[in-house]
């Protein structure tokens, strides 16, 4: 089984799959990471170097690669990608793949997400968690579509890690 989250920047992919793949005893996978690697420069170069559309082949090239593996692996996509191409339909339709939306409040994103502003290029122009929440919210309204195709949606506004992979793993069993 492949079980792929999916969510806005900061949304606790990246924690909540780490956490998941150790109580699985499987294999985490950052989409972004596995595209930098593969392409052997960051996401940033990637997008400055050879573009936005450059980089959007590429991810659907990766994810397909990563959905059709046989090994069991627990993967955190970038917040864009279900927004593209037929991403959102290649996991949805691809049997051994199970997909869950961690939804946050917006309020609690751009608290989260104020202070590491200068870590994420997309929202490093932003001055004032006002700006921040207008952008986010502005985001969400484009990609919430695409999102709630997942299998499932988890709200984890609140909610402890331990509470999400809980509430996570019982709908696996």
């Amino acid at each position: 089984m492949i079980i792929v989250l999916i969510g806005y920047m900061g949304s606790g992919k990246s924690t909540i799959g780490k956490a998941l793949a150790t109580k699985l005893n499987c294999k985490f996978l950052d989409l972004d990471d596995y595209i930098s690697d593969k392409e052997n420069t960051s996401i940033s170069n990637l997008f400055k170097k050879k573009g936005e559309i450059y980089f959007r082949k590429k991810e659907t090239e990766y994810l397909k690669e990563l959905v059709n593996s046989s090994q069991p692996i627990v993967l955190a996509l970038g917040g864009g990608t279900p927004c593209y191409g037929n991403n959102m339909t290649l996991l949805t339709e691809t049997p051994h793949v199970v997909s869950f939306y961690l939804k946050l409040s917006i309020p609690l994103l751009a608290k989260r997400l104020f202070n590491e502003r200068d870590t994420r290029p997309l929202i490093s122009h932003l001055e004032i968690e006002a700006e921040l929440l207008e952008f986010i919210g502005k985001h969400l309204f484009e990609r919430t579509q695409y999102y709630s195709k997942s299998d499932f949606t988890l709200q984890t506004d609140y909610k402890s890690e331990q509470e999400i992979l809980e509430d996570l793993m019982s709908h696996l069993v």
